[in-house]
């Protein structure tokens, strides 16, 4: 029954139908410079569609936009790939990578609108949401596309990387700031490891292979599971041309990596990556939850603490430590600091294992060690907080961070616009229905062109 499914109840029910609303209602003041979109991706089912796990469900992009100091529309809309109307992924010819929930992520890059998912080709969108079809950069793409592409904030270059269970395991792309693919590699030494994200620095290009692993006797539609017997790793590649050939894989302990805060060298050249990882029992009460399995934990985050690898190229070592002991995930940062060293990033911090604890936003210092928590309410749940800078930012935190709320006691929803600085509230966008719980998403400011519709 779908009422029994915890990723189809509470802050992750549907949404049911596709809707158009605008001139929302404002409390506070929104700044003018935030003018543009906020768009976020998740997995939203048709109705009457009861998906094996969590990340079946087909894509559902919300869109919300600002201009000026008003909050002009929302609209969401389902991202019409074949799998929307039943398409299977794997055929008689292998996989078909058009066939796609599309429900992971949503970026811009060289003007298009691209929903992401890593076992498929990425969906554009148009400026209202309505799907366009699948894009494979002008033949150049023939695999997969990470849901988690990095952009250069120096170059406009996208990094992305597909991955799959069999050879070749991983491959390397990187696009121009005009969108053309310019660079192709196989990645070697990589092996079926989950690679679910990855992180750029201005010299590297870090993967990290832990220990969930393709698994063919998994029957939850994502045929991934723990595997004690293969060893974690994390992987370095300088960037460039003829990077491939110097990668360097470097052991690590056991553990689970689904999301990057930041990579960057350090002062004495150092490669520093972060993240929430989890162990073999935080994978084990999250998997579970994911697909409804008993032993399942409260929450789809499980055990998921920051941790900090330090990579010593010359020595060959890594220094690992956890930093922080609130479960947390979706690290966001200010993304002019990608690749380089930051003193802050953000998260959403959850209940633990046994459901102590609540929702909140987190803001990690990392020059004093301190962190901040905004505690949203009772009932009520945060989503990846997107960073804006400040029209006229003089300091790395200057600038708001955009969530939208799930609020079940008022089965509703809003977006929240926070100071970066203090995690103050400056503005709430109350929203015409309620957005169910989701991943990722991205702040598309305006080009100049008046191209938005009602």
């Amino acid at each position: 029954m779908t009422a029994n499914k915890p990723y189809l109840t509470g802050h992750y029910t549907p949404v049911a139908d596709e809707i158009t609303a605008t001139e929302l209602t404002v409390e506070g003041s929104l700044p003018p410079e935030l003018t543009g979109r906020l768009l976020r991706n998740g997995h939203n089912p048709k109705p009457g569609v009861t998906p094996t796990h969590w990340f079946k469900g087909n894509g559902m992009v919300h869109g919300i936009r600002l201009r000026e100091g008003r909050a002009e529309w929302y609209r969401n809309r389902w991202v019409r790939t074949p799998a929307l109307d039943g398409a299977p992924y794997m055929t008689e010819h292998g996989p078909d990578l058009t066939a796609s929930t599309a429900g992971t992520h949503v970026i811009e890059h060289a003007g298009r609108l691209l929903a992401l998912c890593e076992a498929n080709l990425p969906f554009e969108l148009g400026p209202d949401l309505e799907t366009v079809g699948a894009y494979d950069f002008n033949g150049k793409l023939r695999t997969a596309m990470t849901a988690h592409p990095k952009e250069d904030p120096v170059t406009g270059e996208l990094h992305f990387f597909g991955s799959s269970p069999v050879p070749p395991y991983l491959m390397y792309y990187v696009a121009d700031a005009k969108g053309e693919i310019v660079h192709e590699s196989e990645v070697p030494g990589a092996t079926s490891s989950l690679k679910h994200d990855f992180a750029i620095t201005r010299a590297h290009v870090v993967f990290v292979e832990g220990n969930v692993t393709f698994d063919p006797s998994d029957h939850s539609g994502i045929p991934y599971g723990w595997n004690d017997q293969h060893p974690s790793r994390i992987g370095v590649m300088p960037r460039g041309t003829d990077g491939a050939r110097h990668t360097r894989w470097f052991s690590v302990e056991p553990g689970n990596m689904l999301h990057v805060a930041n990579a960057y060298e350090d002062g004495q050249g150092r490669i520093v990556l972060e993240g929430p990882t989890v162990d073999r029992e935080g994978f084990r009460l999250s998997w579970n939850w994911w697909v409804d399995a008993p032993g399942r934990g409260t929450e789809p985050v499980a055990r998921s603490y920051t941790r900090r690898w330090v990579i010593d190229l010359t020595a060959g070592t890594v220094d690992e430590q956890i930093v922080d002991d609130l479960p947390v995930e979706f690290p966001t940062l200010n993304e002019a600091y990608l690749g380089a060293e930051h003193r802050y990033h953000y998260a959403i911090s959850f209940p633990d294992e046994t459901g102590l604890g609540g929702y909140g936003l987190v803001k990690y210092d990392r020059t004093t060690g301190a962190r901040r928590i905004h505690q949203v309410g009772d009932a009520r749940m945060p989503s990846e907080a997107v960073f804006v800078p400040a029209a006229a930012a003089t300091r790395e935190d200057d600038g708001y961070l955009l969530t939208v709320v799930s609020d079940l006691k008022q089965d509703a929803s809003q977006l929240l616009v926070l100071d970066a600085s203090g995690l103050d509230r400056i503005a709430t966008v109350h929203l015409p229905h309620r957005v169910s719980a989701g991943l990722h998403g991205s702040w598309i400011p305006d080009n100049g062109a008046d191209e938005y519709r009602v």
